[in-house]
């Protein structure tokens, strides 16, 4: 489309808003009828560890929401000379999992509880041994289910558990929603109705049942809704919230908020069976659609679900890029300390890439990258380590070959079960994340290190506020009866580009040489955290 075109296209409200509200930045993406990014906008935030909880402040939720829609509107002046007051729909994304459970008056009775927090194997052990089901610790149920043991004062007064997607949408159309993907992070989802599990929440019932409280979990929940469907519209109250200068009209539909595993199926056009994606961030986790369940009970797998509902093997790591972000922070402080400066790109270009001089295995470096704990490999707190031998070829390039090996490592040992105890057939894994910002050594990394060839898209970079974006498009722009995975793959990616990076034989051997030393030193990782735990630093 020309600009005058999209300038039309925006006038008449012929675009869809995404946002997405990730670990470390809030995007906001606006489509045109391409599904092509004509404007954004975003904020960075981090996470926050108060009073032994992993949260972010809710007064940093409503200003990064505001800030990114801001940008993007400024955006959209700034090049096309309009002002923003109307969408063709909507669609709020974020963070999976987590606990956010509000009174009657709609008051939040705890600080938000995120995915990264390991305070609940208590509740997941147990309710996976009664459900004879996976329950992570980072899902809502097993965080609500740990303040019951807990015996926490606000359980008797919650009125309503969500996640932050579905917080979101609840502040903008008045509807307590949740996209059928996001759901399957609170609680498990029967395929065959496309909702909570009716004896599981029978189950769960009858174990709390002598507490007394007053209201029953199906009360507590938000109503699942599959892709495509509408799940409310913008009210007056909302559009002020999202847009406190006022342009922005009311009534524009919303389609069902989803988690950020599910925006990244989409954005990758992996909702199809035997296929599969990876997103890398703050976590790192590899969804891969299943033609059926899988035989048996691993705690390493969640069962979740794309937006339209098919089952998906969900392997997730809670450390993922931190650690590596931390160690690229100190080289740019000793780049600025010697006063040669460089910018976040150059710098992990040049760093990244050192990674391919590298000795297959790293030189027999090891490192954990566990800024937090570790659910797959059972750590269970946050104690970044990096150590090495005489004996290591300690270098640069090992260096760096090390931090992007245990980025993957964690999620490896998960993957193999789907491969090599499942025999999970895949046809195709597409990656995304910031990390292949970076053309080929993320890729070349983890398809050595997963042993399977590892696409990019030319659209990988636009990550998971795009991908809401098209399910808010989806909702819109569907044909009768049109299914999301035809519309992904005949419209949005139809004439997609993308680059596949096969595994190389010397980078398989050396990934299986660094899982050894990483397998065999999680004694170590362990033993520090109990050290320093023993001795008061906590």
């Amino acid at each position: 489309m020309n600009h005058a075109d999209l300038k039309e296209a925006i006038i008449k409200g012929e675009t869809s808003l995404g946002i997405e509200l990730g670990s470390t930045r809030i995007k906001a993406v606006l489509i045109d009828r391409r599904f092509e990014t004509i404007a954004s906008g975003s904020y960075e935030w981090e996470n926050l560890l108060k009073d032994g909880y992993w949260t972010y402040n809710q007064e940093d939720i409503i200003t990064g929401l505001q800030t990114a829609y801001r940008e993007l509107k400024q955006d959209v002046e700034q090049n096309y000379g309009v002002t923003l007051k109307t969408v063709g729909s909507i669609g709020f994304s974020a963070m999976m999992h987590g606990y956010m459970a509000f009174d009657s008056a709609g008051e939040l009775l705890v600080p938000f509880r995120t995915w990264r927090n390991a305070t609940t194997d208590a509740a997941a052990r147990e309710l996976t041994e009664l459900f004879q089901f996976n329950i992570p610790e980072r899902w809502s149920i097993a965080h609500l289910y740990q303040a019951i043991l807990n015996q926490e004062d606000h359980v008797p007064r919650i009125h309503y558990v969500t996640t932050l997607s579905g917080y979101i949408h609840w502040m903008l159309t008045g509807n307590k929603a949740i996209g059928i993907g996001d759901a399957s992070g609170m609680f498990p989802i029967d395929e065959s109705i496309h909702n909570y599990h009716p004896s599981m929440v029978k189950q769960f019932d009858e174990r709390i049942a002598s507490k007394g409280y007053p209201w029953k979990l199906e009360d507590l929940l938000p109503k699942v809704y599959l892709s495509g469907e509408q799940a409310g519209d913008l009210t007056e109250a909302g559009a002020r919230l999202l847009d406190p200068a006022g342009d922005l009209q009311s009534g524009i539909p919303l389609c069902p908020p989803e988690g950020d595993a599910g925006t990244g199926m989409v954005a990758t056009n992996s909702v199809r069976k035997r296929t599969g994606n990876i997103s890398v961030g703050t976590s790192v986790f590899a969804m891969i659609v299943l033609e059926k369940e899988i035989s048996k009970v691993y705690p390493e797998i969640d069962m979740v679900t794309t937006p339209d509902g098919s089952p998906v093997g969900m392997v997730h790591a809670n450390n993922c890029s931190s650690d590596l972000n931390a160690w690229m922070g100190l080289f740019r402080e000793f780049s600025e300390a010697m006063g040669l400066g460089a910018d976040s790109g150059k710098l992990f270009s040049v760093l990244l890439n050192k990674a391919l001089e590298a000795d297959p295995d790293g030189g027999g470096l090891l490192s954990y990258g566990y800024l937090s704990g570790e659910n797959i490999t059972g750590i269970d707190k946050g104690r970044p380590l990096f150590v090495r031998s005489p004996e290591s070829n300690f270098n640069l390039a090992n260096f760096m070959r090390t931090h992007l090996f245990t980025a993957f490592g964690a999620l490896k040992l998960g993957m193999d079960i789907l491969t090599e105890n499942e025999d999970v057939a895949i046809d195709s894994i597409l990656a995304h994340g910031g990390l292949f910002k970076t053309p080929v050594v993320g890729q070349k990394i983890l398809a050595g290190a997963l042993n399977v060839p590892i696409s990019v898209m030319s659209t990988a970079g636009e990550g998971g506020a795009w991908g809401m974006a098209l399910l808010a498009s989806y909702l819109v722009n569907k044909d009768q009866e049109e299914s999301l995975d035809n519309f992904l793959a005949q419209k949005v990616f139809k004439d997609v580009e993308g680059l596949e990076i096969a595994p190389d034989a010397k980078d398989v051997k050396g990934f299986e040489a660094f899982i050894k030393r990483y397998q065999a030193g999680l004694a170590i990782e362990q033993a520090a955290v109990d050290h320093l735990l023993e001795n008061g630093r906590d």
